[in-house]
């Protein structure tokens, strides 16, 4: 349904590519914080295994910390769940100058209760709007978005989840459910798709992930294409109190 990996790449010169990406990221990140009259948030959604923290970790190579969040979303807690389903994402959305990063997001909330079943389908389909509606507001406020969809194969998750169960520094990523999860694998797919196609005010980015460094090529690619469209500069100085 989603392509998974990319052919006829060269890995070295991608590599090199990204690294160059990663450093002007990292340039042009620092200059939107000091500027601080836009923001950036990252929405990254994948199965289980799909290498969301990794990425985070490369991606944010050469950036500097001061102007960067990352917020994980998980099963929401009793005060959560007590609100509305949003209230939980809004108050994480990122202030002028802030390079914000979901790993999860809101889309749980459609995405767990399609398959799994929790709410109406009544329920299900006001979200598509809502979640709309939403990030309408949060553009609004002077932020750009970017979604990305990590696809991965069946046969890869395995490979992975497998390998949380044998490596030792990969013992804490184990969880039982992954494995129950996998079981829905389609099902989960099925309810990506309808997502990707009803919650598109921005549009998502389907990014092959069965190999780490192409999956870090393209989101890398497309983060540093709307940092430079921001094009953020360092400000002027503000007194000339001190200048001879």
């Amino acid at each position: 349904m989603f392509p998974t990996a990319l052919h006829g790449l060269d890995k070295d010169k991608i590599q090199e590519e990204t690294k160059l990406m990663l450093r002007k990221i990292g340039e042009l990140q620092y200059k939107m914080y000091a500027e601080k009259k836009s923001s950036l948030l990252i929405i990254l959604q994948g199965m289980d295994a799909s290498g969301k923290d990794g990425l985070v970790d490369d991606l944010l190579r050469y950036c500097n910390p001061v102007g960067v969040s990352v917020h994980g979303f998980k099963k929401p807690t009793e005060e959560e769940f007590a609100h509305d389903f949003l209230w939980r994402v809004h108050q994480h959305t990122p202030g002028r100058g802030i390079t914000q990063i979901f790993i999860r997001s809101h889309y749980e909330d459609i995405l767990v209760p399609s398959v799994e079943g929790y709410f109406t389908p009544e329920i299900i389909e006001n979200r598509y709007s809502l979640v709309n509606d939403f990030e309408r507001l949060v553009q609004h406020n002077g932020t750009r978005i970017l979604k990305f969809f990590l696809s991965i194969s069946f046969e890869e998750q395995e490979e992975r989840l497998k390998e949380r169960l044998e490596n030792p520094e990969k013992y804490w990523k184990h969880n039982d459910g992954d494995w129950d999860t996998r079981q829905k694998f389609d099902q989960y797919l099925e309810a990506y798709n309808r997502i990707i196609s009803r919650c598109n005010v921005v549009p998502w980015v389907v990014v092959p992930s069965d190999k780490n460094w192409q999956k870090l090529y393209v989101v890398a690619n497309e983060v540093e294409r709307v940092l430079d469209e921001l094009d953020p500069q360092f400000p002027p100085l503000k007194t000339e109190k001190f200048r001879k």
